[in-house]
């Protein structure tokens, strides 16, 4: 490698922290608009299917959301299952730079969460892959699935995971003052003055 790749041996090539600083920097509103769209329709599958379970009584094979029903083989796939639960990680922890202050508490308990979640999801993967399921289970279980049935278990992960990540945007779309001052994005609806 090049010495104009790196600034030094232990840091991050200079694309990549071009690429963050500007998703963490000037890209950050867009970045997390854009994020924000995918996790709350995500989440709308998941309180959707738990609608056609609970509400319309429909047996738990036939009740997969919307995009479940034109394509079936979504509610079944364990890799995309862990495919979103990958990009939800990388997400999240992608814009927590952008977080200052109270902001950044609350996304942060949403990443530790989510690491969680993708745990859960990282052992469905590996189960399938094995062709072994745990717990002797007949079908691969996660851990919290031993005492939540699954489309609840999912719905509640989804759930608090979302929660911390709102709390977090309100506070850094209407940052206090000094956080106001610390942030390097223009996402606050009403910045302060020290910010201009």
């Amino acid at each position: 490698m090049t010495s104009t790749a790196f600034t030094s041996a232990h840091s991050e090539p200079r694309a990549v922290r071009s690429l963050l600083g500007k998703l963490n920097g000037p890209w950050h509103k867009r970045a997390l608009r854009v994020f924000m769209i995918v996790v709350v329709v995500h989440l709308a599958e998941h309180l959707v299917q738990a609608y056609q379970a609970y509400v319309l009584k429909w047996p738990l094979h036939q009740a997969r959301g919307v995009l479940g029903q034109a394509f079936p083989w979504l509610v079944h796939s364990e890799v995309l299952h862990y495919g979103y639960a990958l990009i939800m990680l990388v997400g999240i922890w992608t814009l927590l730079p952008g977080f200052v202050g109270r902001s950044r508490a609350w996304w942060l308990a949403a990443l530790v969460i989510q690491f969680w979640h993708h745990i859960e999801h990282a052992l469905l993967q590996g189960q399938v892959i094995a062709g072994r399921t745990l717990f002797g289970a007949p079908v691969p279980t996660s851990i919290a699935q031993l005492w939540i049935p699954r489309l609840e278990l999912h719905l509640f992960y989804n759930t608090v995971v979302f929660v911390p990540m709102i709390v977090a945007m309100y506070y850094h779309v209407f940052p206090s003052a000094p956080d106001a001052a610390r942030m390097r994005c223009s996402c606050a609806l009403h910045p302060h003055p020290a910010t201009t």
